[in-house]
């Protein structure tokens, strides 16, 4: 535990470190988010965040290869897939901050380093599926882990749309995850708590952490693309390998209950911009546009309407990830009826606070 917690930690400081640099060069190179209709912000803000964030999740990968206890990560070869993978990424990102790349360029970028990744070996090797490791055909399940890594990352670049917004729920996604991830590892036998899942988690949590206080309301630096394309492949990398890594036959007693959750797990951990996406594409299809055409009708944007400040909407979302992916995790490990009414209890408190905060609490009007 204590070595990902240095981890963490190094990725924070310098993410935390390198955004301000990173503001300035995105001014110097007019990456900046024009105002428009779909927009909250009232002043134009530099973009391009995900730099930052990718400079420390490198730091923290690179610095790890020298600590005894997590060199056997790097055995595999699929840290380098993933540190390969994000490079990839946050250029493409990059770029399309600075001059807005056409949508197949994007796409091929994050199809590229999703190959990059399964070459290196993050690759579903076979799917937990009912107490059994049912492996399907290769083909198959290097296109199922290219489908996981444009969900994921589309999925954080759709709920991307308020300050601090998806660094917060990425944050609360990348510790649920690393519990769960953690925890399952002491059941293996024999126990292995350094895999690729777990370091991937603590650094992006640590990246996140160091991101917000320069993203949070009032925002000086978007993420941008680079950063939401860059903390959808992290979560995904982290979804994959321990997805193709369960073996539910070497999980004994009550954990087999935790083995099956893998795809699960994930789904819940991530379900508020999963939902966030699917609701997008079934509205816009609908409406005869194009899944990827932008709309002032996203979860935060119906926050607002229902009447939460900005901060206000960004933290009710904050607490409905907690409760989705905490309270999946939970249930992974701490079975019986406290746990799911603690859940319920959970669910009501964040539906209240949801519904009738705005009219306890009136958020205060903007300056102009």
């Amino acid at each position: 535990m204590r070595e990902y917690l240095l981890i963490a930690v190094i990725a924070m400081a310098v993410t935390y470190a390198a955004t301000p640099l990173v503001r300035a060069l995105a001014v110097v190179f007019g990456a900046v988010t024009p105002l428009r209709d779909r927009d909250v912000h009232r002043v134009p803000i530099p973009r391009l965040g995900g730099v930052a964030i990718f400079l420390g999740f490198a730091a923290a990968t690179l610095i790890a290869r020298e600590l005894p206890y997590l060199k056997g990560v790097y055995a595999s070869g699929q840290m380098t897939g993933v540190l390969l993978g994000a490079a990839i990424v946050v250029a493409v990102g990059a770029l399309d901050d600075i001059r807005e790349l056409d949508w197949w360029a994007k796409l091929a970028g994050q199809v590229l380093a999703a190959g990059v990744m399964a070459y290196k070996g993050v690759v579903l090797l076979s799917v937990p599926f009912f107490g059994t490791s049912t492996v399907l055909p290769g083909p198959v399940l290097v296109a199922v882990t290219v489908f996981v890594v444009l969900a994921t990352t589309n999925a954080v670049n759709f709920i991307d749309g308020l300050d601090g917004l998806a660094a917060g729920i990425v944050a609360i996604a990348s510790f649920a995850f690393f519990v769960y991830s953690y925890v399952l590892s002491h059941t293996y036998d024999p126990p292995n708590v350094f895999s690729t899942a777990t370091f991937v988690t603590a650094a992006t949590l640590g990246c996140c952490l160091g991101f917000l206080p320069h993203n949070f309301n009032p925002a000086r630096l978007f993420m941008g693309d680079s950063g939401a394309l860059l903390l959808g492949l992290l979560l995904a990398a982290a979804t994959i390998s321990l997805t193709g890594s369960v073996d539910p036959s070497s999980v004994s007693g009550d954990q087999l209950t935790a083995a099956l959750l893998p795809i699960l797990a994930p789904l819940a951990v991530l379900s508020l911009p999963f939902l966030d996406m699917l609701l997008a594409v079934l509205r816009r299809t609908r409406a005869g546009q194009r899944p990827w055409q932008p709309d002032a009708k996203h979860l935060h944007h119906r926050m607002l309407a229902i009447g939460h400040g900005h901060r206000g909407a960004v933290l009710i979302l904050y607490l409905w990830a907690a409760v989705l992916a905490l309270g999946t995790v939970s249930l992974a490990f701490f079975r019986g009826w406290l746990t799911v009414v603690a859940i319920l209890v959970a669910t009501v408190v964040a539906a209240v606070c949801t519904a009738y905060l705005p009219r306890w609490f009136p958020p205060k009007a903007p300056k102009p």
